[in-house]
Parts: structure tokens; C-alpha cells; sequence
């Protein structure tokens, strides 16, 4: 029995519906992917599923007994407490009686910590609430959350405000778990994550044994998840089987066959038009019966929806910049103790495209400003070249003004903008990046995330640049204007610098990559986020031959023993000795999977059948994840083993 069933579901905000007769069933253990262009409706049709709000007609079926949880696309604004608290609002009248305990539990011990009065009363109230809880049985679920808190590698106790953005998506994903829910919806959960939050969060879900409903547009985290792709398109649901590159060549394909049959319907309907408008005594011998034929093919001409035009983003370049564009020696930079990098040096050529990656809070930003000279370094140079046109694309969009309307904000009033030294409408302009006229004079405020994007892009993009600085440009960004961002991005004379937690996107995009490592050391590579990895992890053949080729100090292999605190114990020498050949059994799974998938037929199987598949190939991706960091971890006591006993 499905866990979740929408029937014949329309909803309509004007016209055209923006749902119209869309039909979907989720299975136990699925995880379907919901993709679509901006403002076709994907986030609606979650709200519509987690009961936010009503369809127009159509039924949403949900056997009893079945939970259905929620994870916003946005971090709410007016959320207060500690971790414990704002979790346990995820759950029934017993949360809300937790969520008062760890308040006042938490009131008490800065009560204690201050020195301030109120203990007593304090005291009474928690008393109070624990005989409330015990009546309850919020005892047991107290437990539960706590256990999914600790799952979640967080601190309950800390306050929900001083945490970064990431954590704070965390704290909100295990606010919907704490209620065990069959199925979980996801808006776009990797948006604002660094790379190892987004990691993170692609382990958690495949080893979660529940069934996801999610909207992504980050290539690699849907490629790993997804065991079924379903898309909005034109007030349609449809389902594609198979993974992300069957679905792109699916889609294709279909708009093509769409395209010749509406090709063959208008020149039917153009030679029926010439009939009925023949003379007067072809007139009065007409076939009404063709008549009323003609009638209904212009009703369904005048039903057809055409597909939604794809944004024409063009890069304005301005003249050559120097060969060199920067240039840094041996730079330090630290916020008060903390060293954000430590003696970095680089050389950024005319036309290299360079990527810059690293946690949340590292420093990127704070990079992109000393190179640029906005901040200076505490020690070492940096040299700018010469003729630089710089045009700064901002996470956070503090360029755009929310009072505004979208066309004041590119010019400033004026009905023309100069695009490539030729006067041009702003009206015809924005409609390039999406933008209708009506939406057009509407104030920023009122535009969601997607669309504050385009709009900064067709902001950053009037001005004409050789050097292009992008910080986070793919947030909100739907695929088809994602693949087009990286076509000019790769097109572009220019130098790039960018700043983005979208591994595909740095992989078809730059040429080399800075990567913050912690503890101030920031190092540049060859290549994009793959190559990062590739370079920084060596393979089972490279390690066994590294360690074959190392020589044994005084002549003889040198005796790991049980003294200090680093040193390994005779069950993880075991355990080490064991992993090369995992990884090795493991990597040979993966690389039959990939070509039974690879072959013609495979996607023509039953749908049970692909899906197994499918999810062998997940599981095998998370435990080479596990054994490779396992591994790392062994190796890392060994070296540090064998440095403290020289």
C-alpha cells in the first residue's frame, strides 16, 4: 500500500493552473527526487501534501498511522532556545511540555551560573512539569529525542541563534524526525550547506530508513539519493524512471517528439483554416461534422502550453586585462586568535577560472577581499593587475534594494540600458532573464530566491567585466538556468572567481580550486572538486605502493606497541590489515553496478528490479565512504605513533 496518493490534485492561483490533474504514488523505502523549473509549483505541492494549504480539487491520501514530516527550504526568523527546545517543538503535547522543562532547566542553570534569584520558584515550576511529563509518558519520548539529537552529532544545550546556518538546518531536520515520520519532505536541503554538511546530510538520508519526497537542484546530492525522478512541467507531474543522465536524455527526447506532433497539429490546423474560409459554394456544401472537428482542434491549440523559454544570460567582456590579475605572497590573515590563512601565495592568470571552496565561516569571502584589496593582509603582498573591470556577485544580495522594483534596480529609473554599447529597452532585457513585464515593476521583496538571483545576474551581467567574482550564484537556481550559467561561465574571456558549494558545478567550471583545510592552511589544485579529492586521497594500488616503497627505518619494519595514547590496539591492527582488500571487494561491486546500469536495456526492466539496483549502488557509495575515512583515521594514529616514539 503506497504511503502517500495524489488523485487527479489541481490547484490554481489564476490561469494557467499551476497544478492541473497531477497524479503521484510514493512506496515504502523510496526517495523521489521532485524537479522542475522556478515557480512550476514544487514547493507548493509539498505544502499541499504536508497540509499547509488546500488543493482546488482532487484528493491527497494518506493511510492512518502514516506521518509525514517536513523540512523547510528556509531557516524560520523567530526561532528562540536552545537545541533541545526548538526540537521538541516537532512533536504533540508532550513536546510542547518537554520544550517547558528544557526551558526552565536551562533558565535554572544560567540562574546558577549568574548568581541571579528565582531559584526556588524555578524549581516548583520544573517539579511541576515533571509530573505533567511523567502523566504524559514524555519520559520515553524525551528519550527518543535525545537519541536523535546525539544521532545528529549536536548539543542540545546550546542556543539555537548562535549556530551557523548549516547546524541550524540540522537542528530543523531533527525537529522533523523526533516524530518518526514514513515519510519526509525535503525544499531544497542542501541550500546555504557547505560541502561536508551536504556530505553529511547525503550519508545521513541513505542509511535513514524512511521514504523522501525532495526538491534538489544539486546535481550530485539528487545523482546519490534519488531512486526515482518525477518533474513538474506545465501544470503536469511526470515520472521519469532511472538516474539523473537518463532523465536528461529522456526529457530531450520527449520535447522533441513534442515539438514534431505540435509541428504536425498546426499544419493540419492551417489547411482546415484555408477550408473553411473558401468561397460561397464550397460553403454551402461544407461537412459539418469537419466543421465541428475544426472547432475542437482550435480549442486545444488554444489549451496548449507552450514550454517556459530558457534564460539568454549573456556576459558582457570588457577590454583584455593584464596577463597577470593577481597576485599574493605569502599572506596571513586572522580574526583576533584565530588564523583564517596562514603564508598563501598565488598567481591568477587572464582567463583562469578559479574555484574556492572550504566550510562555512572558513574565510572565503574574507580571501576574495584581501585579493582584491579591501582588506590588507596582516603580513605578506598582494599585487593587482592592471586594466581590471571586477563585477561581484553577493550571497546576499546586498546590492539589490527590497523597496525597489526590479527594473529601477538595473536602471535606476531609466526606461533604456546600454547592453554591449547598444541602447536597449530594460523591459526587453529582463525578459532575457525570465522576467515578465507585469513582474518586472514589481518591488524585490516580492520576488522568491530564484528569481532574486536571476535578477542580480542580470544586474552583475550589464556591466561590462574581465574579471568575474561569483559568491554562491547557484542558490535557488533551477537546472535549466544552472546549465546555462555554467555554458557562459566557460564561454567567458574573462578571469573567474568563485566561491560554491555545488561540486558538479566547480567541476564543469574551474581550473584549478583553493581549498581551505583548517587551522589557516589554505592550499591550491589542479582541477575542480574531483580532482581536490583525487589529489588529496590515493587510491588502494597508490597506498599499498606507498607503503611498499617506504623504507624501514634501522633497517627493520618498524613495531607498533600499545604505549601512549595514539598508539593502535591489537583489534584496529587487525582492522587495518583487513581494509585494503574491503575497499578493494567493494570497488569491484561498484564497478559492476555501474556497467549493468550502463546497458541499453537496463532502464526497460521492472521498476522493482531498477530500483534494487539503484540502491545496492547508494549503499556501496556510503560504506566506500565509510571504509576510505576509517582508514584515514587508522593510518592517522599509526603516523602520529611513529612521530612521537622518534
Amino acid at each position: 500500500m503506497p504511503l502517500l496518493s495524489l488523485k487527479n490534485l489541481s490547484l490554481s492561483f489564476g490561469s494557467p493552473p499551476l497544478l492541473d490533474a497531477v497524479n503521484l504514488h510514493i512506496e515504502v523505502n523510496e526517495r523521489v527526487c521532485l524537479l522542475g523549473r522556478n515557480g512550476t509549483g514544487k514547493s507548493t505541492l509539498l505544502r499541499l501534501i504536508s497540509g499547509e494549504i488546500q488543493a482546488d480539487e482532487g484528493t491527497i491520501v494518506i493511510p492512518p498511522g502514516i506521518r509525514v514530516a517536513k523540512l523547510d527550504q528556509e531557516v524560520p526568523a523567530d526561532l528562540e532556545g536552545t537545541i533541545n527546545e526548538v526540537v521538541a517543538q516537532g512533536l504533540n503535547k508532550a513536546g510542547k511540555l518537554l520544550q517547558r522543562y528544557y526551558h526552565l532547566l536551562h533558565e535554572l542553570t544560567l540562574g546558577h551560573e549568574t548568581g541571579a534569584d528565582g531559584g526556588e520558584q524555578l524549581l516548583q515550576q520544573l517539579g511541576e512539569c515533571q509530573h505533567q511529563l511523567e502523566a504524559e509518558g514524555g519520559w520515553e519520548i524525551s528519550q527518543r529525542m535525545e537519541a536523535v539529537i546525539s544521532r545528529l552529532q549536536l548539543d542540545g544545550d546550546i542556543d539555537f541563534n548562535a549556530l551557523s546556518g548549516g547546524l541550524k538546518r540540522r537542528v530543523l531536520l531533527a525537529r522533523a524526525l523526533v516524530n518518526q515520520p514514513d515519510l519526509l519532505l525535503l525544499d531544497e536541503p542542501t541550500n546555504h550547506l557547505d560541502i561536508a554538511s551536504i556530505i553529511w546530510l547525503e550519508k545521513f538520508l541513505l542509511d535513514w530508513k524512511g521514504s523522501l519526497l525532495f526538491i534538489s537542484h544539486d546535481r550530485v546530492f539528487l545523482q546519490k539519493l534519488a531512486t526515482r525522478i518525477i518533474e513538474i512541467d506545465r501544470g503536469k507531474l511526470t515520472d521519469w524512471p532511472g538516474d539523473y543522465p537518463t532523465y536528461l536524455s529522456r526529457k530531450q527526447k520527449a520535447l522533441e517528439d513534442e515539438e514534431k506532433e505540435n509541428v504536425l497539429f498546426d499544419k493540419k490546423l492551417a489547411r482546415e483554416e484555408i477550408w473553411i474560409r473558401q468561397g460561397i459554394k464550397a460553403r454551402r456544401t461544407r461537412n459539418e461534422g469537419r466543421v465541428r472537428a475544426l472547432e475542437n482542434l482550435r480549442r486545444e491549440r488554444a489549451q496548449r502550453r507552450t514550454v517556459a523559454g530558457s534564460a539568454n544570460v549573456r556576459i558582457q567582456a570588457a577590454d583584455k586585462s593584464g596577463k597577470i590579475v593577481l597576485e599574493a605572497e605569502n599572506i596571513s590573515y586572522a580574526w583576533g586568535d584565530d588564523p583564517v590563512l596562514r603564508d598563501f601565495s598565488t598567481t591568477i592568470l587572464r582567463g583562469d577560472k578559479v574555484g574556492i571552496i572550504g566550510p562555512n565561516g572558513a574565510g572565503k569571502t574574507t580571501l576574495i577581499r584581501l585579493l582584491l584589496g579591501d582588506l590588507q593582509p596582516r603580513s605578506g603582498t598582494v599585487k593587482t593587475g592592471t586594466k581590471m573591470e571586477v563585477a561581484y556577485f553577493d550571497q546576499h544580495r546586498a546590492v539589490l534594494d527590497e523597496e525597489k522594483s526590479v527594473q529601477d534596480n538595473i536602471a535606476d529609473g531609466s526606461d533604456m540600458i546600454s547592453i554591449n554599447g547598444k541602447d536597449r529597452h530594460v523591459i526587453s532585457y529582463l525578459r532575457d532573464f525570465l522576467f515578465a513585464p507585469d513582474r518586472v515593476r514589481q518591488p524585490v521583496k516580492a520576488l522568491s530566491g530564484g528569481e532574486r538571483n536571476r535578477l542580480l545576474m542580470a544586474r552583475l551581467f550589464s556591466r561590462p567585466s574581465n574579471v568575474l567574482v561569483l559568491d554562491e550564484p547557484t542558490n535557488d537556481l533551477d537546472a535549466d538556468t544552472l546549465d546555462l550559467l555554467e555554458e557562459r561561465l566557460i564561454e567567458y574571456a574573462g578571469t573567474v572567481l568563485l566561491i560554491s558549494h555545488d561540486r558538479a558545478f566547480l567541476d564543469n567550471v574551474v581550473t584549478s580550486t583553493i581549498v581551505f583545510e583548517g587551522n589557516g592552511e589554505v592550499n591550491e589544485y589542479i582541477g575542480g572538486y574531483q580532482d581536490w579529492l583525487r589529489q588529496t586521497r590515493p587510491s588502494v594500488t597508490e597506498t599499498r605502493k606507498m607503503k611498499k616503497d617506504k623504507p624501514a627505518q634501522s633497517g627493520k619494519p618498524a613495531i607498533h606497541t600499545n604505549k601512549g595514547p595514539n598508539k593502535l590496539s591489537y583489534t584496529e591492527r587487525q582492522e587495518l590489515g583487513r581494509l585494503p582488500a574491503k575497499l578493494e571487494k567493494l570497488e569491484k561491486q561498484q564497478q559492476q553496478l555501474h556497467e549493468q546500469m550502463a546497458q541499453a536495456d537496463f532502464y526497460r526492466q521492472d521498476k522493482a528490479e531498477i530500483t534494487h539496483v539503484q540502491q545496492q549502488l547508494h549503499e556501496i557509495d556510503a560504506q566506500l565512504e565509510t571504509v576510505f575515512l576509517r582508514w584515514e583515521e587508522l593510518e592517522k594514529k599509526v603516523n602520529q605513533a611513529d612521530y612521537s616514539s622518534r
